[in-house]
């Protein structure tokens, strides 16, 4: 279940116009998230980010493990707190 909801914050925070320059915050990170889901919903999410790997795979490599270093700074304090 934790890998679904980690897979869905990946994509809406792909798709969303955050980037590695701006350094965002948690918060920031939290509410782009959240906007990409209500704006696109689980599958355009998923459709977007298929696009932008076939059209641009390079950038999209690249992106993408930006969006999974930044989710696990976001996700990662919290589990600790969890389990602590």
């Amino acid at each position: 279940m934790i890998s679904i909801v980690k897979d869905l914050a990946a994509e809406a925070l792909f798709v969303s116009d955050l980037q590695p320059s701006q350094c965002p915050t948690s918060e920031a990170v939290e509410q782009a998230v959240t906007a990409m889901i209500l704006r696109h919903g689980s599958d355009g999410c998923a459709a977007e980010v298929a696009l932008e790997f076939g059209d641009h795979p390079d950038v999209a490599v690249r992106r993408m493990h930006w969006v999974h270093a930044e989710l696990t700074e976001v996700l990662e304090p919290r589990r600790a707190a969890v389990f602590h």
